[in-house]
């Protein structure tokens, strides 16, 4: 069987993979979309998607049908008090998020898509395909065998692009997992628990109880495992004692066996993750880019997929460097304090404990509750005047003072600080942004 030849190769056909090969299809690229799965397929979520990926949606003419628009979100502390986030709307992004399951949204992206003119194939990426240039393609698991000029690894947090690139250094890694599962009971406002299995040991993460368009909810535990991974399974045992917690607090009512239960690895931060190399760049998960406060991943997966397009589509010589600076100047100045602060709480419980019960303290929870939302959600830039801006700020520049001398600090620095710049400097950059 001989080689099939594209413009760009794309492995993963999930929200970052679908939107990168829909962006270079309307651009007038030849694209190939690979992913193992036959479509509609799950993915271990909270189905939420953030305002600045609604933002991209709707600015890509993507209408997302029976999704449901969510607001404000409650945050209930170690000791049961609740501080209520409000969602404002920024000069760059709406006033709200979306719910809506990742079997139906993924499959939505995916076929808009193959509308535009993406070629489909479904197939496990096994083999790699060298060329001049170092990685041009792979043999799938049905055989074929597809080369391009640029290939895109949206293929997850365990993702086979990275490892056939040399793009990720596993002892760096800040791992996490996540369980989800539903049950058929309506929630009107998404609340993250902050739960200590005993006083004052605190889950090395969260739990989640989302709404969901259908009636159902969306609940799961999230955990930080940093390079042990072994230590994912606590996430799988802990969730039916999550499930009492939550009736405890008032939220379920008795809870029912949860249906669909579905685990997957989260890759968080961009620690450890070359982004570009070459002609291979990665978004989404495979580039780590999943909040590492909060767990966020598919507002930073669209808006990456975007990202990765647009730099194809304005030569692909200069593509990966103007990707890599690309993601530098979106994300740099608040993952390198995420990722830094995680990597610092995560083995400490009682730390961890200390700060959710401190952030929701009756005065300064309602206080900090309009800042803590724009930083926590990465949404500080492009955020509206005011108030809960400035406290974000304040938040920002007190990150960054505290994290200054940490080795996270220093390997963003070095690996992602000058692209950041040079972006920053480049006057169609400045047009971008504007």
């Amino acid at each position: 069987m001989g080689d099939d030849r594209f413009d760009v190769l794309i492995i993963g056909a999930g929200p970052a993979g679908s939107v990168a090969a829909l962006v270079l299809a309307r651009g007038g690229a030849r694209v190939a979309l690979v992913d193992k799965a036959t479509f509609p397929r799950d993915k271990a979520c909270g189905d939420l998607v953030g305002p600045r990926g609604v933002q991209v949606l709707d600015d890509l003419g993507i209408a997302v049908a029976g999704s449901l628009p969510v607001g404000e979100m409650v945050v209930i502390g170690p000791t049961g008090r609740r501080v209520r986030l409000p969602c404002f709307p920024g000069l760059t992004y709406p006033d709200h998020a979306m719910a809506v399951p990742r079997a139906e949204f993924d499959n939505v992206l995916r076929n808009e898509a193959i509308a535009a003119g993406a070629v489909p194939f479904t197939g496990q990426a096994i083999e790699s395909l060298d060329g001049e240039a170092g990685l041009e393609g792979f043999v799938l698991s049905n055989g074929a065998r597809l080369r391009a000029d640029t290939v895109i690894g949206a293929d997850g947090a365990t993702s086979r692009v990275a490892e056939a690139g040399g793009m990720v250094d596993r002892r760096r890694v800040m791992w996490g997992f996540a369980i989800r599962s539903y049950l058929d009971q309506p929630v009107a406002l998404p609340h993250i628990v902050l739960w200590e299995q005993s006083p004052w040991r605190a889950l090395p993460g969260y739990g989640w109880l989302f709404p969901g368009p259908d009636g159902r909810a969306n609940v799961g535990l999230g955990v930080g495992t940093l390079a042990d991974r072994t230590s994912a399974a606590s996430a799988v045992r802990l969730l039916p004692a999550f499930l009492d917690h939550l009736q405890r607090l008032g939220l379920l009512a008795a809870p029912p066996p949860p249906a669909g239960r579905l685990g997957g690895w989260l890759k968080m931060g961009i620690v450890g993750t070359t982004p570009a190399a070459g002609r291979v760049m990665l978004v989404g998960d495979a580039a780590g880019l999943v909040n590492p406060l909060q767990g966020e991943g598919i507002s930073q997966a669209i808006t990456s997929g975007r990202a990765a397009a647009e730099a194809i589509l304005a030569g692909a010589d200069q593509a990966a460097t103007r990707y890599a600076a690309r993601l530098a100047a979106d994300h740099l100045p608040y993952q390198r304090i995420a990722a830094v602060t995680q990597a610092t709480l995560l083995p400490h419980p009682k730390a961890m404990a200390a700060v959710g019960r401190a952030l929701t303290l009756p005065g300064i929870g309602s206080a900090l509750a309009g800042g803590w939302s724009i930083f926590w959600n990465e949404l500080h830039d492009g955020a509206s005047p005011g108030c809960a801006r400035s406290t974000a700020a304040v938040a920002t520049g007190v990150g960054r003072a505290v994290t200054a001398r940490t080795a996270t600090r220093r390997w963003f620095d070095q690996a992602l600080a000058p692209g950041a710049q040079a972006y920053s400097d480049c006057p169609i950059a400045r047009h971008t942004r504007s």
